[in-house]
Protein backbone atom coordinates (compact mmCIF):
# COMPACT_ATOMS: atom_id res chain seq x y z
CA UNK A 1 0.00 0.00 0.00
CA UNK A 2 1.41 3.49 -0.83
CA UNK A 3 0.00 4.78 2.56
CA UNK A 4 3.01 2.30 4.25
CA UNK A 5 6.08 3.99 2.01
CA UNK A 6 7.82 5.92 4.00
CA UNK A 7 11.07 6.97 2.61
CA UNK A 8 12.20 8.79 5.77
CA UNK A 9 11.73 5.34 7.66
CA UNK A 10 13.19 3.75 5.25
CA UNK A 11 16.43 5.56 5.32
CA UNK A 12 16.35 5.74 9.33
CA UNK A 13 16.49 1.81 9.15
CA UNK A 14 18.95 1.71 6.86
CA UNK A 15 21.42 4.00 8.63
CA UNK A 16 20.25 2.17 11.92
CA UNK A 17 21.69 -0.78 9.91
CA UNK A 18 24.24 0.50 9.06
CA UNK A 19 25.42 1.83 12.58
CA UNK A 20 24.60 -1.96 14.40
CA UNK A 21 26.49 -3.45 11.85
CA UNK A 22 29.71 -1.73 12.59
CA UNK A 23 29.32 -2.56 16.14
CA UNK A 24 28.75 -6.17 15.06
CA UNK A 25 32.44 -6.06 12.80
CA UNK A 26 34.04 -4.92 15.21
CA UNK A 27 32.88 -7.35 18.08
CA UNK A 28 33.77 -9.98 15.63
CA UNK A 29 37.04 -9.01 14.45
CA UNK A 30 38.28 -7.92 18.04
CA UNK A 31 41.95 -8.98 18.12
CA UNK A 32 42.00 -10.71 14.89
CA UNK A 33 45.62 -8.67 13.19
CA UNK A 34 45.04 -11.27 10.16
CA UNK A 35 44.10 -8.32 6.84
CA UNK A 36 42.64 -11.69 4.77
CA UNK A 37 40.84 -12.85 7.68
CA UNK A 38 39.26 -9.29 8.36
CA UNK A 39 38.45 -8.71 4.86
CA UNK A 40 36.67 -11.91 4.68
CA UNK A 41 35.12 -11.07 7.56
CA UNK A 42 33.86 -7.87 6.13
CA UNK A 43 32.71 -9.12 2.78
CA UNK A 44 30.39 -11.78 4.24
CA UNK A 45 28.83 -9.71 7.00
CA UNK A 46 28.42 -6.78 5.08
CA UNK A 47 27.03 -9.10 1.94
CA UNK A 48 24.20 -10.99 3.90
CA UNK A 49 23.10 -7.71 5.93
CA UNK A 50 21.27 -5.97 2.91
CA UNK A 51 19.48 -7.61 0.11
CA UNK A 52 20.12 -5.31 -2.68
CA UNK A 53 23.65 -6.40 -2.24
CA UNK A 54 24.63 -9.52 -5.10
CA UNK A 55 28.62 -8.71 -5.22
CA UNK A 56 30.51 -8.06 -1.67
CA UNK A 57 34.26 -7.93 -1.50
CA UNK A 58 37.65 -6.33 -1.67
CA UNK A 59 40.00 -6.10 -4.42
CA UNK A 60 43.66 -5.49 -3.40
CA UNK A 61 46.50 -3.33 -4.43
CA UNK A 62 48.99 -5.39 -6.37
CA UNK A 63 52.10 -4.84 -4.47
CA UNK A 64 54.51 -6.10 -7.19
CA UNK A 65 52.64 -3.25 -9.83
CA UNK A 66 51.26 -0.14 -7.40
CA UNK A 67 48.79 0.40 -9.99
CA UNK A 68 46.53 -2.70 -10.28
CA UNK A 69 43.69 -3.92 -8.25
CA UNK A 70 43.57 -8.16 -8.18
CA UNK A 71 40.43 -9.90 -6.64
CA UNK A 72 40.77 -10.42 -2.91
CA UNK A 73 38.14 -11.54 -0.44
CA UNK A 74 34.31 -11.85 -1.80
CA UNK A 75 31.08 -12.82 -1.36
CA UNK A 76 28.90 -13.46 -4.55
CA UNK A 77 29.41 -14.62 -8.44
CA UNK A 78 32.66 -14.70 -9.83
CA UNK A 79 34.53 -11.66 -9.91
CA UNK A 80 37.25 -9.67 -12.27
CA UNK A 81 40.58 -10.71 -11.48
CA UNK A 82 42.49 -7.66 -12.24
CA UNK A 83 41.64 -4.35 -12.60
CA UNK A 84 43.86 -1.07 -13.46
CA UNK A 85 43.78 2.12 -12.01
CA UNK A 86 41.16 4.32 -13.63
CA UNK A 87 39.56 1.58 -15.58
CA UNK A 88 35.93 1.07 -14.33
CA UNK A 89 34.30 1.51 -11.37
CA UNK A 90 36.63 0.00 -9.44
CA UNK A 91 39.84 1.66 -11.30
CA UNK A 92 38.15 4.77 -11.11
CA UNK A 93 37.73 4.72 -6.75
CA UNK A 94 41.17 3.45 -6.41
CA UNK A 95 42.81 6.29 -8.45
CA UNK A 96 40.83 9.09 -6.80
CA UNK A 97 41.02 7.92 -4.00
CA UNK A 98 37.31 8.13 -2.99
CA UNK A 99 33.84 6.83 -3.09
CA UNK A 100 32.04 6.30 -6.56
CA UNK A 101 28.23 5.41 -7.08
CA UNK A 102 27.23 4.40 -9.86
CA UNK A 103 23.28 4.08 -10.62
CA UNK A 104 23.41 2.26 -13.71
CA UNK A 105 26.76 0.40 -14.72
CA UNK A 106 25.42 1.01 -18.38
CA UNK A 107 26.05 4.59 -18.02
CA UNK A 108 29.62 4.33 -16.57
CA UNK A 109 32.02 5.25 -19.14
CA UNK A 110 34.68 2.17 -19.18
CA UNK A 111 32.36 -0.40 -16.77
CA UNK A 112 33.94 -3.27 -16.58
CA UNK A 113 30.60 -6.03 -16.79
CA UNK A 114 32.42 -8.75 -14.45
CA UNK A 115 28.67 -9.89 -14.28
CA UNK A 116 26.14 -8.91 -16.62
CA UNK A 117 23.52 -9.01 -14.22
CA UNK A 118 24.98 -6.30 -12.25
CA UNK A 119 23.20 -3.09 -12.33
CA UNK A 120 24.06 -0.44 -10.03
CA UNK A 121 27.79 -0.27 -7.95
CA UNK A 122 29.53 1.46 -4.94
CA UNK A 123 33.11 1.82 -4.69
CA UNK A 124 34.70 2.83 -1.71
CA UNK A 125 39.17 2.85 -1.26
CA UNK A 126 40.62 1.44 1.65
CA UNK A 127 43.66 2.94 3.62
CA UNK A 128 45.31 1.43 6.23
CA UNK A 129 46.31 3.49 9.14
CA UNK A 130 48.99 4.89 7.77
CA UNK A 131 46.94 6.88 5.02
CA UNK A 132 48.16 4.12 2.41
CA UNK A 133 45.84 2.69 -0.22
CA UNK A 134 45.60 -0.93 0.58
CA UNK A 135 42.14 -2.04 -1.53
CA UNK A 136 38.92 -0.83 -2.40
CA UNK A 137 35.67 -2.87 -1.47
CA UNK A 138 33.63 -3.63 -3.93
CA UNK A 139 29.40 -3.76 -3.80
CA UNK A 140 27.07 -4.60 -6.85
CA UNK A 141 23.64 -4.76 -7.00
CA UNK A 142 21.26 -6.54 -9.39
CA UNK A 143 18.93 -3.54 -9.00
CA UNK A 144 19.32 0.26 -11.00
CA UNK A 145 20.28 3.14 -7.68
CA UNK A 146 20.30 0.37 -5.22
CA UNK A 147 22.92 2.92 -2.96
CA UNK A 148 23.33 6.42 -1.80
CA UNK A 149 24.66 8.65 0.60
CA UNK A 150 23.78 6.76 3.65
CA UNK A 151 25.43 3.52 2.02
CA UNK A 152 28.53 5.62 1.60
CA UNK A 153 28.87 6.99 4.58
CA UNK A 154 27.63 3.08 6.94
CA UNK A 155 30.56 1.66 4.36
CA UNK A 156 33.41 3.95 5.41
CA UNK A 157 32.74 3.89 8.93
CA UNK A 158 32.94 -0.05 8.57
CA UNK A 159 35.96 0.41 7.13
CA UNK A 160 37.45 2.83 8.25
CA UNK A 161 37.08 0.57 12.58
CA UNK A 162 37.97 -2.32 10.29
CA UNK A 163 41.84 -0.65 9.01
CA UNK A 164 42.55 2.08 11.09
CA UNK A 165 41.87 4.22 8.46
Amino acid sequence: MAEDFDPARLSADKRGRYGELADEVASVLDGEPNITARMATVSSMLHHAFDAFFWTGFYVVDPDKGDELMVGPYQGTLGCLRIPFGRGVCGAAAAERRTVIVEDVDAFPGHIACDSRSKSEIVTPVFDAAGRLIAVFDVDSDRPAAFDEIDAQGIETILRRVFGQ
